[in-house]
């Protein structure tokens, strides 16, 4: 009978962490491009949202404001609430500057592992601390490493937050990153209506890694201008089709 008991609570566990995690497979990116294209960042044909993550940080963010504001760009910030807290001066001005702030999390851990009282918990600390130096209530939320679990989906649905992936990244994390590799990497998967990911943090990358994407923003704005495409924010983007958030 007790063997029967623990064989059958085994199983139980086994099931509830299968239906957390289950949603974890939009993190595939062939998936959510055919089924969820809202969640894969999909927007206007003609534009690009550039979105940052990690920051604020002010040992790198500062420099990518200045390389975007001379490109004329602006962009979605997905910040980390334990990072606003530390620099809220600078969250602030990343704002101020006219680019978007969004929800990255309050601390870089995935949800996989999580349960969701802790993720939505999470999540509550850093719309908080965005929204208090945004100035206004943010709306996208990005799950740390992509992986977006039923935690995160009722959390976002309970806060008002529309989760969002991307359609194309720079690998910019890495300590062999270059701006070559990064501008090559995004024009591997760039097509119409993308969604870029580039981190203007090292907080969770190899350290000095950001400098690779900041280089990478001359080469992309040539890029994306031969091919006729405006780049903006996610509020500009024009992000259609289904969303689990």
């Amino acid at each position: 009978m007790a063997r029967r008991a623990a064989v059958a609570a085994a199983l139980v566990g086994a099931g509830a962490f299968v239906a957390h995690a289950a949603p974890a497979t939009t993190s595939i990116a062939a998936l959510r491009r055919r089924f969820l294209p809202g969640l894969h960042g999909l927007g206007r044909g003609d534009h690009v949202a550039l979105t940052f993550d990690d920051g604020p940080d002010p040992a790198s963010t500062p420099a990518f404001l200045e390389a975007l504001d001379e490109l004329g760009w602006r962009a979605t910030f997905f910040m980390l609430g334990s990072m606003v807290r530390r620099s809220p001066g600078l969250a602030a001005e990343v704002a101020a500057a006219g680019h978007e702030l969004a929800v990255h999390g309050d601390v870089h851990r995935s949800e996989l592992w999580r349960t969701p009282a802790a993720v939505r918990a999470d999540m509550t600390r850093a719309r908080g601390a965005v929204g208090d130096v945004a100035g206004d209530e943010p709306v996208w939320f990005r799950p740390p490493y992509g992986v977006l679990c039923s935690g995160g989906i009722a959390a976002s649905r309970a806060l008002g937050l529309r989760p969002v992936l991307w359609t194309t990244w720079g690998r910019d994390w890495r300590a062999s990153a270059t701006p070559r590799s990064v501008a090559a990497d995004v024009e591997a998967e760039l097509a119409p209506g993308a969604t870029v990911l580039l981190h203007d943090s090292d907080c969770t990358s190899d350290p000095g890694s950001w400098r690779s994407a900041l280089g990478a923003l001359p080469l992309l704005a040539e890029r994306f201008a031969f091919r006729g495409y405006r780049v903006g924010p996610l509020a500009e983007h024009g992000v259609n089709g289904r969303s689990p958030g």
